[in-house]
């Protein structure tokens, strides 16, 4: 078995700068972003009694983590989002049993609250149910790519791309509607469940439908209205985000990972994931491995801060 490491972390900041600011001259503007990926490390704490001076989204896209809001835990799923406005104290907690993986980003300006209140975010608001996508990871990735170089209207790509995150949200919350019956809202998060749990298997969604008791097109259609993706969709989804995982921390080849992941033909599995990530996997892999260098480069430079 290859080694792991304990983490990985991946962070970029404006001018390299990692103290928060507030930005005055622009509507919006993307200060830091970056991801963290629990491997072993036990425990990864967060806390800030008083906030930051910008806001902060967090997406969990894997396993699960800890928030505190107004004192009272709350458990955070992957498929939400965090937003926390300025001031706001933060205290938060990643576990390795969990396999956790957030992507995240600060952003500020003179028009912030009204920006989010157009995408539909409420005042007050902190989880955001967003269901688990390749495509929010791809602009997490895209954003950190960006904010580390300084070419041409980077500033204005990075806009475009926090912008097209609220877009998914706010489509998304246009389209999810929670069952007003306790019984069918119980039934969409046990699907959910059941698919994170057993995506590695080959799953009947007829079966499925018919063991809860359900018509096959009734499950189908409340299971998108409820998630925004079909059940399949969703299945896919899961797949690929957990092959990103295994090609960027183990050294099992592109078979063996397909095979983990429920494929038994990898011709297939690099089709589907060179059509969602836009790369074959050991494309991806190789990319990976470069930022990775990079990353290890500006830590022996300046250090890295955990906890963002």
């Amino acid at each position: 078995m290859p080694e792991e490491k304990d983490l990985i972390v991946d962070n970029a900041y404006y001018k390299n700068n990692r103290i928060d600011f507030k930005d005055r001259k622009h509507p919006l503007f993307v200060g830091s972003c970056g991801m963290f990926r629990l491997i072993s490390r036990p425990r990864l704490p967060t806390y800030r009694p008083r906030g930051r001076l910008d806001f902060q989204l967090l997406y969990v896209a894997h396993g699960r983590a800890y928030f505190y809001f107004n004192g009272k835990r709350q458990i955070v799923n992957a498929g939400n989002m965090v937003l926390y406005r300025p001031r706001e104290e933060q205290r938060y907690y990643y576990y390795g049993v969990d396999r956790t993986e957030v992507y995240w980003v600060h952003f500020t300006g003179n028009d912030v609250t009204n920006i989010l209140r157009k995408y539909g975010f409420k005042d007050h608001e902190h989880v955001i149910y967003t269901g688990t996508s390749v495509e929010y990871k791809n602009l997490f990735q895209r954003m950190i790519e960006e904010r580390k170089g300084n070419r041409t209207d980077n500033e204005e790509l990075l806009v475009m791309y926090l912008r097209e995150i609220f877009i998914m949200i706010h489509r998304l919350d246009g389209e999810h509607v929670t069952p007003k019956n306790p019984f069918l809202s119980e039934e969409m998060v046990h699907a959910v469940a059941y698919f994170h749990e057993n995506y590695r298997k080959q799953i009947s969604i007829e079966e499925y439908a018919a063991a809860r008791g359900m018509s096959i097109s009734w499950f189908i259609r409340s299971f998108k209205r409820y998630t925004g993706h079909t059940p399949n969709q969703y299945i896919l989804s899961i797949r690929i985000s957990n092959a990103q995982i295994l090609l960027e921390t183990t050294a099992y080849s592109v078979q063996e990972i397909a095979s983990v992941v429920g494929y038994d033909n990898p011709l297939y599995f690099s089709r589907l994931f060179h059509k969602l990530c836009g790369q074959s996997p050991r494309e991806f892999r190789d990319q990976f491995k470069e930022e990775e260098k990079d990353v290890e480069g500006r830590k022996e430079k300046d250090g890295i801060e955990f906890g963002e």
